[in-house]
């Protein structure tokens, strides 16, 4: 139907007046062995349906029966729920001198103000207006040949990012965050915390006593810097729930925990790169609660479903329901090709090794 293509050809009946025994059920037939060859081909169409194969699908659709090119499914067998798998973020946090001096270059751009760091030093920081003429000379002409270089280093900034790099204030705010990391740094000290929500606990004390407050945004920049990943760490704790407030459902990310020797119901930050998906069949036995629990729970038991994220699809695949497997040759067929092979290639390697 589609001239000079390989597409496949889809005839779909629909009707919202059903008669009783179709409603709630649908006929897939395979046609695609009936056709007859064209005379003479059309670009890539070397075939086309005649009169009799035209009234052998209208026999078939009218029959309603199953057969080896007629399939019968209830409506739910297509449907599938997406369900969003999640597991919980696990971060160790340590306030390290490296981690800490990784603030510096905190309001972007790391490897540029790496760079101008190397070449104008602390007065960055300190003394901007010191510094202020050769930063806008670095900036303006980054990317230009200097005078005992035969090329260029790299391309010129975006005006957007040059107007960042000599703004005072942002070298101001990532020498603020270093000073109070430091701060806090030297009150709780620079152990390893295994435990990101006892970390979060300290770190919100310090600021406290220090009496310094912090945007969220200031916040999230030192904790991110100083915080990483690690499987063998505590879970990190979104929201907890006060004793009673909330019930208990693990399959659906509400963990019971003991905080301060009470029972707490806990959620669990996602971590986004342990994401996943799966595909549960409307007809699955037991919904999405018996799928998860076995195909799942077994392998990653700390895992949750976010059920917001759950959306319902349907998808007809016709390979799937009419797939017929290739029968497999007989052994004895494969033996003789084999031994044949053999003796094509005898004396094939002799020849080879006098040639060399």
């Amino acid at each position: 139907m589609f001239y000079n293509t390989g597409i496949a050809t889809y005839v779909w009946v629909l009707t919202n007046r059903k008669p009783p025994h179709r409603q709630g059920r649908v006929q897939l037939i395979d046609a695609t062995n009936w056709y007859k060859p064209l005379r003479k081909n059309l670009g890539k169409k070397n075939c086309e349906l005649s009169e009799e194969d035209i009234q052998k699908i209208c026999d078939t659709f009218l029959a309603f029966e199953e057969d080896e090119h007629s399939k019968i499914f209830p409506n739910a067998a297509f449907g599938y729920q997406k369900v969003r798998v999640e597991r919980p973020l696990r971060l160790a946090s340590q306030l390290s001198k490296k981690a800490i001096n990784s603030l510096r270059f905190a309001s972007g751009d790391e490897a540029i103000r790496s760079e101008l760091y190397d070449a104008l030093g602390e007065d960055l920081f300190e003394d901007f207006r010191k510094v202020q003429t050769r930063l806008e000379q670095l900036v303006n002409t980054w990317g230009e040949a200097s005078d005992d270089e035969a090329e260029k280093t790299g391309s010129a900034l975006p005006e957007k990012t040059k107007k960042k790099l000599l703004d005072p204030a942002t070298w101001e705010r990532d020498a603020y965050l270093v000073t109070t990391a430091n701060a806090v740094r030297d009150l709780i000290g620079e152990g390893l915390y295994t435990d990101h929500n006892l970390f979060l606990d300290d770190f919100e004390a310090a600021l406290q006593k220090l009496d310094i407050k912090l945007s969220a945004t200031d916040k999230k920049a030192i904790i991110q810097a100083v915080s990483w990943r690690d499987e063998n760490a505590a879970p990190v704790i979104k929201k907890a729930y006060k004793p009673g407030k909330a019930e208990a459902d693990p399959l659906y990310g509400r963990f019971e925990v003991m905080l301060d020797g009470k029972p707490y119901v806990v959620e669990y930050e996602p971590d986004s790169d342990l994401r996943d998906y799966e595909q549960i069949p409307l007809l699955e036995k037991g919904g999405i609660p018996a799928f998860f629990e076995r195909e799942v729970l077994p392998y990653v038991p700390d895992a949750w479903i976010d059920t917001a994220a759950t959306k319902t699809g349907y998808e007809i695949s016709f390979t799937r329901y009419f797939y017929k497997p290739q029968q497999l040759r007989p052994l004895s067929e494969i033996r003789a090709d084999i031994l044949a092979l053999e003796r094509e290639t005898e004396g094939l390697l002799d020849q080879i090794l006098n040639l060399i």
